[in-house]
């Protein structure tokens, strides 16, 4: 498979069309794209489950206030 070929862009109302070649061709129907520079990336979005998703991220160890430490008891409560 080649690293690189010579494609021309298109017009489509305002918006500029590029049109992939089989053998760059991307899976799924979603992409990311990006510009660095003059450069324009596009990256493929993985189809996956957020419960994936999070399982990937690291652990979070921060300590978070408690919110709940003023406020009355359940029980205490009344209307």
């Amino acid at each position: 498979m080649p690293n690189s070929c010579h494609v021309q862009l298109d017009r489509n109302g305002q918006n500029q069309v590029l049109t992939i070649p089989q053998e760059f061709a991307l899976p799924g129907k979603e992409v990311l794209l990006r510009k660095v520079g003059s450069r324009l990336i596009i990256e493929p979005i993985r189809q996956g489950s957020l419960l994936s998703l999070l399982s990937t991220l690291p652990e979070i160890t921060d300590n978070f206030p408690d919110v709940d430490e003023e406020l009355l008891a359940l029980d205490d409560i009344t209307l």
